[in-house]
């Protein structure tokens, strides 16, 4: 992928949350693109999984940068980043995840970690073009409870929702609107922005808190070790409907890139928002069976694959079966994990009896001339076979 239409050839990225999902992705593309970009990524703790497995080459190793920084330190944040005057694009795709998403807590924690870095870079990047932000699709939705939206609850359950729509009004905080606010309060006017939305993130990481790939994973290879059926674990409507775009890490790097360097968004401080999902829409149904073969396990027919009383947090998430994961690591020699550093068995309970259709439109992205699309399915694939080559499953 050309990482800009123009010569990008003094490009200096920083990348918060290199170590994430899609952090990873963006600092693999920018270094791995035609054009001369160079890379700082800044995380808390050092890689587990390097955005490049082996530096082959010195360039790669010259515009490469890590620093690792506790954002939430005011003092500590000054200090690590108060030389990057050459920083021309900076990318946000970082999260607190210490609090519940929908709590003052993590408003908070997130808008402090946000502000202090914007304060350090803000003062010394004299050629700042462009601040690129990461929430996601969540960002039309509130998943606290009662599940209704005013008087249009109708229209939301069965809605694709764009970037434009109005947001919730909840008595629950989203940081993702206190993100976007803090973002225009501390640019004001003078620096083009986007936020970019991804629905339900595909990718690898050993950090990642709503790790799908890693549950999946984890919850495959118990299935093959354990000679037990893949079933699914979840309501009738989230096995049967389209409720949830996939979002692929390199699609939705991709897309990061392509909004910081198009000259009709760089042109303009107003700011942008963009919907980061796969394009075509999935059902677990179709896809299911085809997982099951991937992770070679008994594929039972259909009319017995949906169980709605299965709970992978109970069935998965006890003592027992975290001793097999160390047998099975032990016996495949695989990465040194714990269960719960790749999966998380809450999450794919909620994300398999997820109460709402949270499914967005791509209108606006494509009408500006962004083409990355792909099938959720493939997506899988890929990211599973990923997971078998850094040998965090056999």
């Amino acid at each position: 992928m050309a990482a800009s239409e123009e010569d990008a050839t003094n490009d200096v990225a920083i990348i918060f949350g290199v170590t994430g999902l899609v952090g990873r992705e963006i600092a693999r593309s920018l270094i791995s693109s035609e054009s001369s970009w160079k890379v700082y990524g800044i995380a808390r703790n050092h890689p587990e999984i390097p955005p490049f497995s082996s530096p082959t080459n010195k360039k790669t190793s010259n515009l490469y940068h890590f620093i690792s920084c506790d954002l939430l330190n005011p003092s500590e944040t000054h200090k690590k980043l108060s030389s990057l005057h050459d920083v021309t694009h900076v990318f946000w795709v970082t999260w607190a995840s210490q609090y519940p998403l929908d709590t003052h807590e993590s408003l908070e924690q997130n808008k402090t970690m946000m502000s202090n870095a914007l304060n350090s870079i803000l003062t010394i990047a004299k050629n700042l073009k462009h601040v690129s932000l990461q929430t996601g699709t969540k960002h039309y939705v509130s998943l606290q409870p009662p599940f209704h939206h005013d008087d249009d609850e109708e229209k939301r359950l069965h809605f694709y929702y764009h970037e434009e729509f109005p947001r919730i009004t909840s008595k629950t905080p989203s940081f993702y609107y206190a993100l976007e606010d803090l973002l225009m309060e501390k640019l004001n006017g003078k620096v083009s922005w986007s936020v970019h939305r991804p629905g339900l993130l595909l990718g690898i990481s050993n950090r990642s808190f709503y790790n799908f790939i890693g549950s999946l994973c984890v919850y495959g290879t118990f299935c093959k070790h354990l000679k037990v059926p893949f079933v699914f674990g979840g309501t009738r409507k989230c096995w049967e409907e389209a409720y949830i775009d996939g979002s692929d890490a390199r699609l939705v790097a991709e897309q990061h890139i392509w909004a910081s360097t198009r000259k009709e968004i760089v042109s303009s401080t107003k700011g942008h928002a963009f919907n980061a999902i796969n394009g075509p829409i999935f059902t677990w149904k179709e896809i299911w069976p085809i997982l099951g073969k991937k992770f070679e396990v008994e594929v039972v027919p259909e009319e017995m694959m949906l169980m709605e009383d299965f709970w992978y947090s109970i069935e998965m998430g006890n003592e027992k079966k975290k001793q097999v994961w160390e047998e099975i690591v032990e016996k495949n020699g695989l990465v040194r994990t714990k269960m719960e550093d790749l999966a998380n068995w809450e999450f794919l309970d909620a994300l398999f009896r997820f109460p709402l259709k949270l499914l967005g439109s791509r209108e606006k992205v494509d009408g500006l001339g962004f083409v990355g699309r792909c099938k959720t399915l493939n997506s899988i694939l890929y990211w599973i076979d990923c997971m078998r080559d850094e040998k965090f499953i056999p």
